[in-house]
């Protein structure tokens, strides 16, 4: 009798956690005022997350208004973490995740269709991206750009390396007039240096 009830207590225990777990499922999407949240994922079989809670790789959620924290993963890509500031109007995200090995570029020689639809994506996305650092820092149309005694170009953001839409403006001087001119360059055009990260180096 004391195995049985022993049995009963921790079969009674399991269900507890589940029911713990499925409701805390529930007030983490359905707490607070619903918002729809459409997720598209490639590869479609990842695994997403959202605020560590499991989710459907593709089709629709609703979520709670507040900033959340979407995860997704799956072996042979490089996983990718986003944040999603939701404000109560349906929102939609595609979470597209990149091979990294063999497994996953096997995966994607065996998915061309959705492989298509990633290149799509990443060059709709560098497009995106292109502009907003185009909009941010307007040098980037003048670049590069050779003047007298030097020459300008873009280089990845020395002050915030991890940052991809930070830039550094780049510029190559040659002989002792090259700053003073590379500075006239810039200031002729109304743009401050003290906002452009500017990485000076010296020609031969």
């Amino acid at each position: 009798m004391r195995d049985e009830n022993r049995g009963l207590l921790r079969f009674g225990a399991v269900v507890v956690v589940v029911v713990l777990v499925v409701v805390g499922g529930v007030l983490l999407f359905r707490g607070g005022s619903d918002t729809k949240l459409t997720v598209v994922s490639i590869p479609n079989d990842l695994t997403l997350r959202l605020d560590g809670h499991e989710i459907p790789a593709n089709g629709e959620v609703n979520v709670k208004s507040g900033k959340h924290t979407l995860e997704g993963s799956r072996p042979g890509f490089q996983s990718y973490t986003g944040t999603l500031d939701i404000s109560g109007k349906a929102l939609s995200y595609k979470m597209y995740l990149y091979a990294n090995s063999a497994e996953g570029r096997a995966w994607t020689q065996q998915n061309p269709t959705q492989e298509l639809e990633l290149e799509r994506a990443a060059g709709q996305h560098f497009d995106e991206m292109n502009a907003r650092l185009r909009a941010k820092y307007p040098v980037m149309a003048y670049l590069p750009y050779v003047g007298d005694g030097f020459e300008a170009t873009q280089a990845p953001s020395k002050s915030d390396p991890k940052n991809p839409e930070a830039i550094s403006l780049a510029i190559e001087v040659f002989g002792p007039q090259g700053r003073t001119k590379a500075m006239q360059w810039i200031e002729g055009y109304g743009w401050d240096p003290a906002t452009l990260d500017i990485i000076w180096t010296t020609g031969k």
